[in-house]
């Protein structure tokens, strides 16, 4: 267990629930500072499509965002190692380091004893073989590939996510199992103390916020912030072009759908990751749930510093 004077706040939840704001009121509240767990904000440039936090709106420190370039190979494991070394240099300086994001398994890799193999620190050939594969024969022959090699971990991955499919690769190699990895999360013992706060909203209201969301993104100039991450490259990537919101609006700028169905399909890929978040965080138990139905920061951040004093480990 990692030695802390406080433990750390965790404020996780789906997309366009009101993490971000929560969180940066709850680490003011408490002379804190934030530590995203947002597997997409890492990237350098890609700020509106991601729902980065502006450097003018924040009024306290925020670490994990703009970590590396597009093109740059990261992972869970390089999370785990930063996140932890956040929570080490801001107990260190007194301060409470709140833990914000809604990609669960940066979130879990940060709190939890999970190790992760080695191959997921460094650049890999055979992440960049298969890859290359997957460019050459398409997202269905490479899931095929691991289907004949491991059906089981080929059952739990969708044909069209490349970046797990290649995951599982590459944990073939180490004698490993992406299903069996997968199950082990679900079960690992945490290593970081941590009291955690799910943010809860009703499907349907979620699903208008995304709307807003997206539209409001488009309005902020997402599709030049698209325009210039091209300029710059931004097809080498492996996992940063696929991120929704940027896959889409290339698409468009490529000419093969209209903005319009960029737009809409945006919109339908971020409920269905909303969706997916939220089977993610409810099966951990140990989250507390907060509504947040009505959108208010101000309130949310109040439920949660008002569970916080009733805790035993809010008193160190």
């Amino acid at each position: 267990m990692l030695e802390l004077s406080a433990p750390v706040i965790a404020i996780v939840g789906p997309t366009a629930s009101g993490k971000t704001d929560a969180a940066q009121i709850v680490a003011e509240r408490l002379g804190g500072e934030v530590v995203s767990a947002d597997s997409m904000q890492i990237y350098r440039g890609m700020d509106i499509g991601t729902g980065k936090l502006p450097a003018s709106e924040r009024r306290v420190p925020h670490h994990g965002f703009d970590l590396v370039d597009p093109g740059a190979p990261y992972s869970a494991a390089l999370f785990q190692a930063f996140a932890r070394h956040c929570f080490r240099d801001i107990d260190a300086r007194g301060k409470r380091a709140v833990l914000c994001g809604g990609t669960g398994q940066y979130a879990q890799a940060a709190i939890d004893d999970f190790a992760f193999p080695k191959g997921d620190q460094v650049e890999n050939p055979v992440r960049e073989r298969w890859t290359a594969y997957a460019e050459e024969h398409g997202n269905q022959a490479l899931w095929e590939a691991l289907e004949a090699r491991d059906p089981a971990s080929a059952a739990v991955i969708h044909p069209n996510n490349v970046r797990r499919v290649v995951r599982a690769f590459e944990l073939l190699e180490e004698g490993a199992s992406y299903a069996e990895q997968k199950q082990r999360l679900a079960t690992v013992a945490p290593f970081v103390p941590a009291v955690q706060f799910g943010l809860a909203v009703e499907p349907a209201i979620l699903n208008e916020r995304i709307d807003a969301r997206v539209d409001a993104m488009v309005a902020a100039g997402l599709v030049d912030e698209v325009r210039g991450l091209l300029a710059a490259g931004f097809r080498d990537g492996v996992t940063a072009p696929q991120a929704i919101g940027y896959k889409e609006i290339v698409e468009a700028l490529d000419g093969n759908i209209t903005l319009e169905e960029a737009v809409q399909a945006i919109k339908t890929a971020t409920r269905r990751y909303g969706k997916r978040q939220r089977t993610w965080f409810r099966r951990d138990k140990r989250i507390r749930w907060v509504n947040a139905d009505v959108g208010d920061a101000e309130a949310v951040a109040a439920e949660i510093l008002s569970q916080l004093e009733t805790l035993d480990a809010y008193h160190g």
